[in-house]
C-alpha cells in the first residue's frame, strides 16, 4: 500500500481535504480524506506543502499517430486516400515507444484520447489509453474504440478539393457525411431483416419444417459496421468543427440520425454557446497555445472556454497535440487568465474529458474505488513554475522527480 500524506488533496468531485491523505493498493484507490487509518506497512510519500489530486486528462490529441522527429516513416494520423474511413483504428498505428509518453507521464498527464487527424470526412476510430510508457499497446488501454472522428470545415474539402474529387465544399463535406449515415442504416437494416429471418428459420428448423430454406447472410462492410456502431450509440461521433456554422451543420446532422455527439475545437463556440448548453453537447475546447494558422481560425479568442462554461457548457480542455500534451496545464492557466474559473479548469483537465470521453467511473476524479492514477505537484497545478513530484497510474510510480542535484 501506497500513503500519500500531509498534502492540499483536490478530489476534484468530493471537496478539498488540508491536510489530506490518499490510500493507494492493487491498482486502485482505497479511501480519500484527512483523518484515515494510516497502515502500518504502508509507503509514505510525505506531500507536505504540495497538491495532490487525480491524474490529468487530454480528451484530444494525437499522441503516438505523428511521433515526432521521425518523418514521414512514422506519421500514421491522416490516411488521405478516401474521405469515407470509419473503418480505420487508432490501435492499429498507434506506437507504444513514441517517446512522448515518458514525457506525458512525468508532467502528470496520465490518461489521453488519441487518433486520426481531420483530413477526411470520417477519419476513424479513437482510442483512449493510459501514458505509462509499454512495449505492448494493449497494456495501454482504458478504452477502444473511443469514439469516431469526423471533421467539418476546411481540411476535408481542401484535402480532397485539391485532388478534384469530393467533397470540396462545405455543401460537399454535409452531403458526403449525411450519404455515408444513410448508407449504415440501410445495411443495419439488412442485417436486422436477416437476423429475424435467420430466427424464424431455426424456429421452423426446432419444429421439425425439414423444408424451410436459411437465408442468405448479407456480405460484411467494415466502413458500414463502423459507422453502424455509431448510430446505435456504441460510439460518440466526435466532429472536428471550428467556425460556428460548421458547428451548427455537425449539431443538425447528429440530430438527424440521433447521433451522441462531442464537438471538437468550437474555436467559435462562443457564439452559439447558449445553443450548445441548452442541447447539451460537450465540447472539447482548444487548443489555446495556437496561431491562426488558416482562416477558420480568424475569429479565435482565448476566452472561448470561459464564456462556454459561463453559458453552462460541458468543458474539456484540449491540447490537439503530440510531446506539447504535457503543457495542457498551461492551456488550462490561459483559460483561467481569460475568465475561466479554477475550479471549472481543474474540472476540464479531469472529470469533464472522463465523462465526456467516457472513463468517468474509472478515472477524472480522488474517489475509492477509481484507478489510482494520482499526482503530486510541487505548487498549484495551474502555476507554470509547478512540477510533478510524483506520478502513480494505475498504482505504479512511474515519475518520482529527484530532490538532489545529480
Amino acid at each position: 500500500m501506497i500513503a500519500i500524506i500531509n498534502g492540499r488533496v483536490l478530489t476534484i468531485t468530493q471537496g478539498t481535504f488540508d491536510p489530506g491523505m490518499v490510500l493507494v493498493e492493487g491498482g486502485r484507490i482505497v479511501a480519500v480524506g484527512e483523518d484515515l487509518v494510516l497502515p502500518e506497512d504502508a509507503e509514505i510519500y510525505d506531500a507536505n506543502g504540495k497538491v495532490v489530486m487525480p491524474g490529468l486528462i487530454d480528451a484530444h490529441c494525437h499522441v503516438g499517430l505523428w511521433p515526432e522527429g521521425l518523418g514521414w516513416e512514422h506519421s500514421d494520423g491522416n490516411e488521405m486516400t478516401d474521405p469515407i474511413t470509419p473503418h480505420l483504428r487508432a490501435l492499429d498505428a498507434l506506437h507504444p515507444e513514441d517517446p512522448a509518453w515518458k514525457e506525458l507521464a512525468e508532467a502528470g498527464v496520465t490518461t489521453v484520447l488519441t487518433g486520426p487527424g481531420s483530413g477526411n470526412l470520417i477519419g476513424g476510430q479513437w482510442v483512449c489509453v493510459k501514458t505509462a510508457p509499454r512495449s505492448n499497446v494493449q497494456d495501454m488501454l482504458l478504452l477502444e474504440p473511443a469514439g469516431m472522428k469526423m471533421a467539418l470545415g476546411e481540411n476535408p474539402k481542401r484535402v480532397y478539393g485539391t485532388q478534384k474529387k469530393a467533397p470540396s465544399t462545405r455543401m460537399g463535406n454535409a452531403a458526403a457525411l449525411r450519404a455515408a449515415l444513410v448508407d449504415a442504416q440501410n445495411y443495419l437494416e439488412k442485417w436486422r431483416r436477416y437476423e429475424e429471418s435467420q430466427a424464424r428459420y431455426l424456429a421452423k428448423r426446432e419444429a421439425g419444417e425439414d423444408d424451410a430454406e436459411p437465408p442468405q447472410q448479407p456480405e460484411r462492410d467494415l466502413k458500414l459496421e463502423a459507422l453502424g456502431k455509431v448510430l446505435r450509440h456504441e460510439m460518440k461521433a466526435r466532429v472536428h468543427a471550428h467556425r460556428a456554422d460548421d458547428m451548427l451543420t455537425a449539431i443538425r446532422i447528429a440530430e438527424e440520425f440521433n447521433l451522441d455527439l462531442t464537438l471538437e475545437h468550437a474555436t467559435e463556440g462562443y457564439k452559439i454557446a447558449g445553443l450548445l448548453a441548452d442541447k447539451g453537447i460537450p465540447v472539447t475546447a482548444g487548443p489555446i497555445l495556437f496561431s491562426r494558422a488558416k482562416a477558420e481560425l480568424k475569429e479565435m479568442t482565448p476566452r472561448n472556454p470561459a464564456l462556454m462554461a459561463q453559458a453552462g457548457v460541458k468543458l474539456a480542455i484540449q491540447t490537439d497535440e503530440m510531446s506539447a500534451v504535457k503543457y495542457l496545464t498551461i492551456n488550462a492557466a490561459l483559460a483561467v487568465r481569460e475568465g475561466l474559473p479554477e475550479d471549472e479548469a481543474l474540472k476540464a483537465i479531469t472529470i469533464h474529458p472522463a465523462e465526456i470521453i467516457g472513463v468517468e467511473d474509472r478515472i477524472g476524479s480522488l474517489e475509492a474505488g477509481k484507478d489510482a492514477d494520482v499526482v503530486v505537484f510541487s505548487g498549484h497545478p495551474l502555476d507554470y513554475r509547478t512540477v510533478a513530484d510524483l506520478v502513480l497510474i494505475d498504482g505504479q510510480v512511474v515519475y518520482q522527480r529527484a530532490t538532489e542535484p545529480a
